[in-house]
């Protein structure tokens, strides 16, 4: 009984939004590169470079809203990088976002090892505290658990209503849906394809790089190179189960971090005599049976993945 009472408590809960945290601007990030037709497959370098990127600007003395900042327009960078080979080359998206991500990786560690050439550890900094919102972080469970996080964990939530609201209530929203729909009916209305594509993926990999730089700026303290982990592919992966809808995705990032926060805490109960092997996995497998399903009535942007030419007929 002990192992669901977890279930109940303020930790568990406030752990799963801190997990949560980072996959919630990464899945945005991809949902809105894909939403106008285009796989990002950079997003494990782009996160691993933003986390670098916004300690070593507070590391060399710049503030956290602006290291934040900073971290995003790297990410801009690349994905910039992404959409000159993808959206104007038409070159594959599969092979250029592993690139990317090889290139950002590498370029991270070299960066690193180049400013702190006789750092042996990284040096740690001052990341964002905890801020209680008043009155309703004294709620009993609900205050400490949802109340009492860092402003990029409220933050994150609050893209998920901007993302939703640009994406179905704007004109910029309509225009990133239509190209990566339909690209010819959108041309033929005199939406510029590559402009809009190519925004879409640079504000996706700024996003992509805010949730890197929320490890190393609020949840830890310093950069280490493997810390990212495999988290930019589980957003790609929760992209697909939130069907593409920025609802969805905030969910199945809930989901994924409530599973992962449950399975740390599961292996401390006296007892228990599952190997903790089992339990490391479990986050992942009950990931890739809920995407399954989850996409088997999918309705995928029908333009994904297929390069536009413009004045081009097919």
């Amino acid at each position: 009984m002990e192992v669901f009472e977890i279930l109940v408590t303020a930790g568990f809960w406030a752990a799963t939004l801190r997990i949560a945290t980072p996959l919630i601007f990464g899945t945005l990030g991809e949902l809105i590169c894909e939403r106008a037709g285009v796989l990002n497959l950079g997003i494990e370098g782009i996160m691993t470079m933003g986390a670098m990127c916004g300690w070593m600007w507070v590391h060399m003395g710049g503030d956290l809203v602006s290291g934040v900042l900073f971290a995003a327009a790297i990410g801009a960078l690349f994905g910039l990088l992404h959409s000159l080979f993808v959206v104007y080359l038409g070159l594959s998206q599969h092979v250029t976002g592993i690139g990317i991500t090889m290139l950002a990786s590498s370029l991270a560690y070299f960066v690193t090892r180049m400013l702190l050439p006789g750092s042996t550890t990284p040096p740690k900094i001052t990341p964002f505290q905890p801020y209680p919102i008043p009155i309703l972080s004294e709620i009993p469970i609900l205050g400490p658990a949802f109340f009492q996080q860092t402003a990029m964990t409220y933050g994150a939530f609050v893209v998920v209503i901007v993302v939703w609201y640009v994406l179905y209530k704007t004109p910029l929203g309509l225009a990133v849906r239509m190209v990566g729909e339909n690209p010819l009916a959108a041309e033929a209305q005199g939406i510029n394809v590559l402009a809009v594509r190519t925004g879409a993926v640079m504000a996706g990999s700024a996003l992509m790089a805010v949730g890197g730089a929320f490890l190393t700026m609020s949840a830890f303290d310093a950069f280490y190179f493997t810390m990212i982990n495999g988290r930019g592919w589980i957003c790609v992966a929760l992209v697909i189960f939130a069907t593409w809808r920025p609802g969805k995705a905030l969910v199945g990032a809930l989901l994924f971090a409530g599973i992962d926060a449950w399975q740390v805490r599961v292996q401390q109960v006296p007892g228990v005599s599952v190997p903790y092997q089992f339990f490391l996995m479990a986050p992942y497998i009950l990931s890739i049976l809920a995407m399954i399903v989850m996409s088997r009535k999918a309705l995928y942007p029908k333009a994904l993945l297929v390069p536009f030419r413009r004045g081009e007929r097919t």
